[in-house]
């Protein structure tokens, strides 16, 4: 066999990439995948209190898009490449919306929905994608919790974003913004 191909090279090199966290503590670890969107556009002063949601719920929906095709949540993903060979790992999370109201007096508008990662959901997984890449199955929960969890936080959410709405402080411009986070349980 040759030195580039030798197995215990190559198995060595994907040790050091799985890894890397612990081999060098200093480095930040990622932890969280968010994303924001700024709607600009003032809605009409004569527009309906449906359509003022309306505009609040498709500036979530397109944070929640930019959120599950960011390159952190592959990142948290490719963390979960040894789950397999641990049957009892299990890691826990939330995902948070947050609602800012930048030209209004009104504070910020914040609802989180935890979630729990288990083992026998990323084997669900393996099962669904066909292929046994622990990061490709990583993602697909992650995704799917994160719709879960989007869900779940715009239901607490929407009695205070209607409130919101009655007090026209979504008239001017409004940020969202969607954060997934994902720790170790233990």
């Amino acid at each position: 066999m040759s030195y580039r191909t030798h197995p215990d090279r190559i198995l060595d090199h994907i040790d050091r990439e799985r890894n890397r966290d612990l081999d060098d503590p200093g480095a930040p670890t990622v932890r969280q995948a968010s994303a924001r969107e700024l709607g600009s556009e003032k809605p009409d002063a004569s527009s309906t209190q449906h359509e003022r949601l309306t505009r609040i719920f498709n500036l979530i929906d397109t944070s929640y898009t930019k959120t599950g095709q960011s390159a952190d949540l592959r990142r948290i993903a490719a963390r979960f490449r040894g789950i397999g060979d641990l049957a009892e790992h299990r890691a826990r999370g939330d995902v948070t919306i947050s609602v800012q109201y930048l030209d209004a007096q009104r504070n910020d508008d914040v609802a989180m929905a935890p979630f729990e990662v288990r083992p026998d959901a990323l084997e669900e997984a393996k099962e669904a994608t066909g292929t046994s890449r622990a990061d490709v199955n990583a993602l697909k929960v992650l995704r799917e919790h994160l719709r879960e969890g989007v869900m779940a936080a715009y239901a607490k959410l929407e009695p205070r974003l209607r409130a919101a709405i009655r007090d026209r402080a979504d008239l001017g411009h409004v940020s969202v913004q969607i954060t997934v986070d994902l720790r170790a349980a233990g």
